[in-house]
C-alpha cells in the first residue's frame, strides 16, 4: 500500500485534529495503481508553517484554508505559484461562494471544499483528489517509458541501418580505386555485395512499415476465404531455389486444401518468415518440414529445421522486436530482427500465439496457432470481410 503525505493548515487547532482523525485511518483502492492509498497527516497552524514544511518536505495533497491570521490561503497559493511541485491543492473556507471558488481555482487550487464539512465530504474530496493524482503521476510514468521506448527503438534501427551502409559505402571506395576497375570480375562481385546490403536494408524497412501498420491499427485487412496450403506451397516454392542451392529439402503436409478466414497477405507473412529463416538458419543438406493441421478451432501451422539450433534463453527472447541470434554461427545471416516479432503479432490478432522449441545443433521447430473462427480486427483498423471470395486473388 502506498501512503499520499497530505499537510492540513488551518489556525484552528480542533479542525486540524479532526481531519487528521478522519483521514490517519483512511484507505482508498484506486485503479491508478491496482491497490490502496493511503494518508499520513502533517499539521501547520498558520500560511508561514505551510511554507516551511513544504520547502523541506512538500505534501502529496495541501489541505488549506482560505481565512488565517497572518497569511491567507490565497497569499499560500500565489507564494507556490512560480514553484514546480507535484502537489494538489484542495482550499477549505467558512464563505463558500462562486467567487471564492473561481479565485482560488485561478491561483492554483485543485479543488474546493465548504465548512463545516462531515467526514464523509472530507474523505469523497480526498478521494477524488487522490485518484486524480495518481493518473496524473501514471500518465508522467507512461509518457517517460515511451520516450524512452522510442528512444532505444530510434537507436537500434539506427545501428541496423548503420552496417549495411558503412557496407556499401566501403564496397563503393573499392570500386572508385582505379586498380580494381581492369578486373571485371572484382567489381561484379563488389557489385553484388551492395545489391545484397540495399536487400536487407529494404526487407528492414517492410518490415518495419509491417509492424507499425499492426501496432497502429492501420494496416488495411482485408478477411476472405484463404487456402492455408495453397499459401504455404508457394511459399516453399519462393524459397526452394535458396534451399537447393545449399541441399536443403522442403516438404509440406498438409491436405489438398485448407481454408480459413483470414487475411491472406498476413497469412503469406507468416510463412514466408518462418520458411526463409528455417532455411537461412538451416545446415547444408539439411531439411526443412511445413506442417498444416488442425486442433479444435484452430489451425495449427508448424514450421521444422535441422539447423543451428538455439539455447533455452535464445529462444526466450526471439519474439521481441529487432532480436537477432548473433553468434559464430548466424555472423552471415542477414535479417531485420523483426521477422518473428511480426509473426507473433499476426498470430495475435487471430486470437492465437507463436511458439518455438528448439535444440542447439539439432534444430528449431516453430508452431503457430490461428483461431479459425475469426480474426481479431484491431483497433482503428480498416477489416472487410468477403466470406464468399474464394482465396488465390
Amino acid at each position: 500500500m502506498e501512503n499520499l503525505k497530505l499537510l492540513v493548515t488551518d489556525d484552528e487547532r480542533e479542525m486540524r485534529r479532526a481531519v487528521e482523525r478522519a483521514l490517519s485511518v483512511y484507505r482508498v483502492r484506486l485503479p491508478e495503481v491496482d491497490g490502496e492509498v493511503g494518508f499520513v497527516v502533517e499539521q501547520a497552524a498558520s500560511g508561514e508553517e505551510a511554507l516551511e514544511k513544504i520547502a523541506q518536505s512538500p505534501p502529496d495533497i495541501l489541505l488549506l484554508d482560505f481565512k488565517m491570521g497572518g497569511m491567507t490561503g490565497l497569499d499560500v497559493l500565489d507564494a507556490l505559484a512560480h514553484q514546480e511541485r507535484d502537489m494538489l491543492t484542495v482550499m477549505v473556507t467558512a464563505y463558500a461562494s462562486l467567487e471564492t471558488a473561481v479565485t482560488a481555482t485561478k491561483r492554483g487550487a485543485f479543488d474546493f471544499i465548504a465548512k463545516p464539512f462531515t467526514p464523509t465530504e472530507l474523505k469523497d474530496t480526498i478521494r477524488k483528489v487522490a485518484s486524480h493524482l495518481m493518473a496524473q503521476r501514471q500518465a508522467r510514468t507512461l509518457a517517460r517509458e515511451k520516450r524512452q521506448v522510442r528512444f532505444q527503438f530510434i537507436s537500434v534501427l539506427a545501428h541496423e541501418l548503420k552496417a549495411p551502409l558503412g557496407a556499401i559505402e566501403g564496397y563503393l571506395k573499392i570500386l572508385g580505386d582505379p586498380k580494381f576497375r581492369s578486373d571485371p570480375g572484382a567489381i561484379d562481385r563488389m557489385i553484388q555485395r551492395c545489391l545484397v546490403r540495399s536487400e536487407a536494408m529494404k526487407k528492414l524497412i517492410y518490415d518495419l512499415l509491417d509492424l507499425t501498420r499492426i501496432e497502429s491499427g492501420q494496416k488495411r485487412r482485408e478477411l476472405v476465404e484463404v487456402d492455408l496450403a495453397q499459401v504455404a506451397r508457394t511459399s516453399i516454392e519462393t524459397l526452394r531455389p535458396d534451399a537447393a542451392a545449399r541441399g536443403i529439402t522442403i516438404e509440406l503436409h498438409a491436405q489438398k486444401t485448407q481454408i480459413m478466414s483470414a487475411d491472406r497477405g498476413e497469412i503469406e507473412i507468416i510463412l514466408n518468415n518462418l520458411v526463409s529463416n528455417a532455411v537461412k538458419y538451416n545446415r547444408d543438406g539439411g531439411r526443412v518440414d511445413v506442417t498444416l493441421a488442425q486442433d479444435g478451432d484452430f489451425e495449427i501451422l508448424t514450421v521444422s529445421d535441422t539447423g543451428i539450433g538455439m539455447t533455452e534463453e535464445e529462444a526466450g527472447k526471439l519474439f521481441n522486436d529487432f532480436v537477432r541470434i548473433k553468434n559464430r554461427k548466424t555472423k552471415n545471416v542477414l535479417g531485420s530482427g523483426l521477422g518473428l516479432s511480426i509473426v507473433k503479432k499476426l498470430a495475435m490478432l487471430y486470437g492465437g500465439a507463436a511458439t518455438v522449441a528448439s535444440t542447439p545443433d539439432v534444430g528449431s521447430t516453430f508452431t503457430i496457432r490461428l483461431s479459425r473462427q475469426s480474426a481479431i480486427p484491431t483497433d482503428g483498423d480498416h477489416t472487410t470481410t468477403h466470406p464468399a471470395v474464394a482465396a488465390g486473388g
